[in-house]
């Protein structure tokens, strides 16, 4: 089955601010910052790779029809997450997008592996999440955060016990920090993809792997960037004013 056409926008984030970390590339990342932009917002984007980050914002520059503000930023480094956001300055939304993959049997993981995939996944999303929810606390406007989350925070995947640990981690700190955040007025909601197929995911996936993911997806293909994207474009507008909490599948795969 083939993916479906390019849906046109419809200006669901016209007047807000939207900040997108992880978004230089071929990705979920740059996807969104992408889709953000034909909905009308006003997009930021960061990632630690400067080259794609700048490559992306001139791609970007095209939809806005202005620069985009482009931070280079190191999730896992908390100076520079605070760089990020006062480089932004106000802002509506923060997509998290920032994560790091890899296999590895637990009984072969090094420490190393482990902190790598747990600090930028988990702890990069957290730390993230801690100065958005101050900035727009303060602010006191509303807003909301989305975060990348996965269905192998669910489901069982050799090799991943330290990916699925991170995300089923971005899972609960998602649900306990929209709690915390209704007070003021900000909602915190994840998605959770499956299988989006990207030049990067190619490269460091067998076809072997890929074949078996396939059969998995409803679809009997795996997603497009940009529908994951859309559906964190959706929980980022005022369409989802009520819905806080809540981790979406992206898939049919949610347990």
């Amino acid at each position: 089955m083939t993916a479906p056409p390019y849906p046109p926008a419809h200006q669901l984030l016209a007047g807000k601010t939207v900040v997108v970390t992880a978004a230089a590339g071929t990705g979920i990342g740059f996807a969104t910052a992408r889709r953000c932009a034909e909905e009308g917002a006003v997009v930021a984007i960061s990632d630690r790779h400067e080259r794609r980050l700048a490559e992306s914002a001139k791609q970007l520059a095209e939809v806005m029809g202005r620069e985009p503000v482009a931070v280079p930023c190191d999730v896992t480094v908390e100076d520079d997450v605070r760089r990020m956001f006062d480089a932004v300055g106000e802002f509506d939304v923060l997509v998290n997008n920032a994560g790091l993959g890899g296999t590895a049997e637990l009984i072969e993981m090094t420490d190393e592996q482990w902190d790598a995939v747990v600090g930028v996944t988990l702890t990069g999303t957290m730390r993230c999440t801690r100065e958005a929810l101050r900035r727009l606390r303060d602010r006191g406007r509303g807003g909301a955060v989305v975060n990348n989350a996965s269905v192998v925070g669910w489901r069982a995947q050799a090799g991943q016990a330290h990916y699925a640990a991170a995300k089923a981690g971005v899972m609960a700190l998602t649900r306990c920090a929209a709690v915390e955040a209704a007070a003021y007025d900000v909602r915190v909601n994840a998605v959770a993809p499956s299988l989006a197929m990207h030049e990067n995911l190619a490269k460091v996936t067998t076809d072997e792997l890929l074949a078996e993911l396939t059969k998995r997806e409803a679809f009997g293909r795996a997603a497009e960037p940009w529908e994951v994207a859309n559906v964190i474009v959706f929980l980022a507008s005022d369409y989802a004013s009520y819905l806080t909490g809540e981790v979406i599948s992206v898939s049919s795969q949610h347990p």
